[in-house]
């Protein structure tokens, strides 16, 4: 597997050319870079965590709730891959290793502003995902959007999310 492997959900739903995880991350780390300033947020960590959250996915896959696999499991299966990843490249035991790592299993814990953050960046890049595939390709896919109806934990998730849904309803 790799970084450029197609996401499961667009596969799954028939999509043409659908953005591969590598894709996702970069748009997310666009996000990051051009939100609004909050204070108490680290942008830069916010923009690493964008970058590391789907990294483990480049070996084995981008697993979704449809795979019939729990939450714990695809956990420890990306806990797995990320530290394989880490020894590879040269970087487990030094303190690169040890930042990825403890920024994935931040954002995967959910604990922290900026992992708040990200997670809703992760629900929002994929709603306005969907919303280019809905009007490139005159597809329905509403659920995509009713799978992150009111989960968005953050005034800017909320409020980039409502944006979105506002363009959706009014095309």
């Amino acid at each position: 597997m790799v970084l450029t492997t197609k996401r499961s959900g667009w596969v799954r739903r028939d999509v043409k050319n659908p953005e591969s995880i590598a894709d996702h991350m970069y748009r997310m780390s666009l996000m990051a870079l051009i939100a609004p300033d909050v204070p108490g947020l680290d942008r830069n960590k916010c923009i690493k965590m964008t970058i590391v959250h789907d990294i483990a996915e480049a070996l084995i896959g981008d697993i979704t709730p449809l795979d019939g696999i729990s939450k714990a499991e695809k956990s420890e299966q990306e806990q797995a891959a990320l530290d394989y990843m880490c020894k590879i490249i040269g970087v487990g035991e030094g303190s690169r290793g040890k930042e990825i790592t403890e920024l994935w299993m931040e954002y995967e814990a959910n604990s922290s502003p900026e992992a708040k953050f990200v997670k809703d960046l992760d629900k929002v890049e994929m709603i306005l995902q969907a919303l280019d595939y809905e009007d490139e390709q005159e597809k329905d896919l509403d659920e995509f959007f009713q799978s992150t109806a009111g989960k968005f934990q953050t005034e800017i998730g909320k409020a980039w999310a409502s944006e979105i849904v506002s363009r959706r309803n009014n095309t």
